[in-house]
């Protein structure tokens, strides 16, 4: 009996973790489609605009203070990098600056997007209730998703930040 009940919670567990990945997968493809296209409206929509450009900002600001060289240097790294980061943040949260993201994924712009049980076997479920994107099954996690009033929005990025430039 007790092998019983607890096959069933496992299964039970299992179907969440389905079912969240299937609905965020939805709005993963939307936030694919708004990047393919350049669409800044759709982009915004699916994205977390703060919490993703905190994770950004915060993330340069500790490049900064890695750096090598003159400890005067890296003072004025310091001093700097607050506000340098609050500029490249605005600036890099935008769907052509995610577009090399989704061409790591292997997401050209001549590429079909694939659908949303495509994209739900590269979902992980996080413990936190957020589920991330990786590029193979066992990957790390790249790009975070959080549900937020019942739509999944990027709020998290934990790939290479030189992945994120500005293509002139």
């Amino acid at each position: 009996m007790r092998l019983i009940l607890v096959i069933a919670l496992a299964l039970g567990l299992s179907a969440c973790a389905t079912a969240q990945r299937l609905s965020a997968a939805n709005d993963v493809h939307a936030l694919l489609v708004s990047i393919r296209d350049n669409d800044r409206t759709a982009f915004d929509a699916h994205v977390d605009r703060p919490a993703l450009k905190a994770e950004i900002e915060s993330r340069l600001v500790d490049r900064t203070h890695e750096m090598k060289g003159k400890d005067s240097w890296k003072a004025l790294g310091a001093m700097l990098a607050p506000a340098l980061a609050d500029i490249a943040g605005d600036a890099l949260v935008q769907p052509r600056v995610f577009r090399q993201v989704a061409e790591y994924y292997g997401y050209k712009p001549d590429t079909p997007l694939p659908g949303a049980i495509a994209i739900a076997g590269s979902l992980k479920p996080l413990k936190d209730g957020r589920v991330c994107a990786t590029k193979s099954k066992n990957g790390p996690c790249m790009l975070i998703f959080t549900e937020t009033q019942g739509v999944w929005k990027l709020s998290g990025f934990e790939g290479d930040i030189s992945m994120l430039r500005i293509k002139l």
